[in-house]
């Protein structure tokens, strides 16, 4: 039986990653705007409010929580590269998805907001030494430290779990 929550499985760190897989993360990562694009586009506003699962979020809000999450993560980036081991802000994902602005902004705001936060990552991944994906920082919620290096694989499963759940729910509706 699939996991319609997790329709990639789940995240898996097994070893550290080499040179040219880290340039193909950062690749995944550059296409991750894209690919939510494309698995959203035609939706109606009727389809855009289904939920991908049944007490899940719906296609809106996962697309609304995108920006938000890699917008933190890339911060998290420029915290960890700048501070020595930063304790970064927790924050309350669930609570986020239902403010009014996930219900009232227009999916292309944060389609284009997705676009330009990975367009800047990207740069800053391109531009990082190697050196720089072992920096880390601490997340007080979970009590762990987490290099710079994990994170970044973590994210590009992050979007392409998330893109997952829309085009699974496409393909079992016939959207």
């Amino acid at each position: 039986m699939e996991d319609l929550r997790y329709p990639i499985g789940k995240f898996a760190y097994k070893r550290a990653y080499s040179a040219q897989e880290k340039d193909q993360l950062i690749l995944q990562i550059a296409e991750i705007p894209a690919l939510l694009r494309e698995a959203v586009s035609g939706l109606s506003e009727n389809q855009l409010d289904t939920p991908y699962r049944e007490e899940g979020w719906t296609v809106r809000q996962v697309i609304h929580h995108l920006p938000d999450s890699h917008a933190n993560t890339y911060i998290r980036f420029k915290l960890a590269l700048t501070e020595d081991n930063p304790t970064i802000k927790p924050y309350h994902e669930d609570r986020w998805a239902v403010l009014p602005d996930t219900f009232h902004t227009p999916i292309e705001v944060s389609l284009a907001m997705l676009e330009a936060i990975h367009f800047r990552w990207v740069m800053l991944l391109k531009n990082m030494q190697e050196k720089d994906f072992e920096k880390t920082y601490f997340h007080p919620e979970s009590q762990k430290v987490f290099n710079l290096e994990y994170v970044l694989g973590m994210y590009v499963w992050h979007g392409q779990h998330h893109i997952a759940q829309i085009t699974s729910l496409r393909a079992r509706k016939h959207w």
